[in-house]
């Protein structure tokens, strides 16, 4: 949601904190990187939990960091000097602090404003709803009637999904008509168009072979199965990529061998996780032999719970990934999402193996539709592609 809804360079996300002299705001960059342990933390939260989980560290941060309770303390009693020693050196650590967990609120709070404004919950609501069959034409055409106020953009990304599912609606006069109680251009149906064509299943016109599509030869109101054996508290989390099915095949052996041949036969212990270490694997170890470096001892913060270290509120966000059987690469031809990425985090600790994505590139929702609308029909055609 940060890439997608708040205009970020790259990683680089910038914001306005008050100046030193408290005259006016200035302008602040920051990365969201590994080296922020509330970003690595929250980064793949559903947003009502990381706002949720926000407040709880900054109610934490209050009542039990002392350096905060001594800011806000009033007359009505004498500080030792042992106090005053000690807030003295935890302000620089308070500081550092309270400035992660205030980004965070912040961006966190400008989410949940966007949200709002764009009438994403109904928006998400559709996806999903259209997506499992639970909504249909009928619903698509009454959304379209009646909500005014969402985005060009978000009802062309209805429409694409629409088309996505239901590609032979297009091939009449309905897709024209479609496109405009949409209010949608000439210039918006050429995405649409496009992604009908990439979801429409040529396995009986090409006679096999290599065809990109989305469970659509699955005959049935729903066109893609919920996941039964998880259950989430948010309503707007049903959705999962395809790519999280897939790994999970892969991980168990089960992937289909007419759509992802092996190019090799894999071992009959492909997937187990080896319990002896042969002569040949202590000389080609099938894991980095390359140790972590840490640092010494005076470079670590004290152990202690008094509210004074500088990880008194942060300690538990960082997310060190202990590498368990062996490493799951998969590569995304045409552009990854970041929701993918998530997927690939997430089965990581699910499945004990690190799941390593990559792709030709990594592409936000408006990157997605440019791209469609460049694709002619030419490029469409996949009976001479070769992977």
């Amino acid at each position: 949601m940060c890439h997608d809804l708040l205009c970020m360079d790259g990683n680089k996300y910038v914001h306005e904190v008050s100046s030193k002299n408290g005259s006016a705001s200035e302008k602040k960059e920051v990365l969201l990187e590994d080296h922020d342990p509330v970003w690595l933390e929250l980064r793949h939260s559903h947003i009502a939990d990381a706002s949720e989980r926000l407040h709880d560290k900054m109610t934490h941060f209050v009542s039990k960091n002392k350096a905060a309770q001594l800011q806000q303390a009033r007359a009505g009693g004498e500080l030792s000097t042992r106090d005053l020693q000690k807030m003295v050196q935890a302000l620089p650590q308070y500081t550092d602090q309270i400035d992660k967990l205030s980004l965070h609120v912040e961006i966190a709070g400008k989410l949940n404003v966007i949200i709002r404004e764009q009438c994403l919950r109904d928006v998400g609501q559709l996806e999903q709803d259209l997506v499992f069959g639970d909504a249909g034409t009928k619903e698509l055409i009454n959304f379209f009637r009646t909500q005014l106020g969402v985005s060009r953009e978000n009802k062309l990304r209805l429409l694409m999904i629409y088309a996505a599912i239901n590609p032979e609606k297009f091939e009449s006069d309905k897709g024209t008509k479609m496109m405009q109680l949409a209010g949608l251009s000439a210039d918006d149906m050429i995405a649409v168009n496009n992604m009908r064509c990439l979801c429409t299943d040529t396995k009986k016109s090409s006679g096999g072979g290599f065809t990109l599509k989305f469970d659509v030869q699955k005959k049935k109101h729903a066109h893609r199965k919920e996941r039964t054996t998880e259950q989430s508290a948010w309503a707007l989390s049903r959705f999962y990529p395809v790519l999280e099915e897939l790994i999970e095949q892969l991980s168990k052996g089960e992937l289909p061998k007419d759509e992802y041949n092996c190019m090799n036969d894999p071992s009959p212990s492909f997937h187990v996780v080896p319990t002896t270490t042969s002569t040949s694997a202590r000389t080609s170890p099938a894991h980095s032999m390359r140790s972590r470096r840490t640092g010494g001892s005076w470079a670590r913060p004290r152990g202690s719970d008094d509210g004074y270290s500088s990880d008194s509120v942060l300690k538990h966000a960082s997310s060190d990934f202990q590498k368990h059987g062996q490493r799951i690469f998969v590569f995304v031809i045409g552009g990854a999402t970041r929701s993918e990425l998530r997927a690939a985090h997430k089965l990581s600790s699910k499945l004990k193996r690190e799941v390593i994505l990559g792709s030709s590139s990594l592409d936000d929702p408006l990157q997605f539709i440019t791209k469609l609308k460049m694709m002619s029909a030419e490029e469409l055609t996949l009976d001479d592609l070769h992977i």
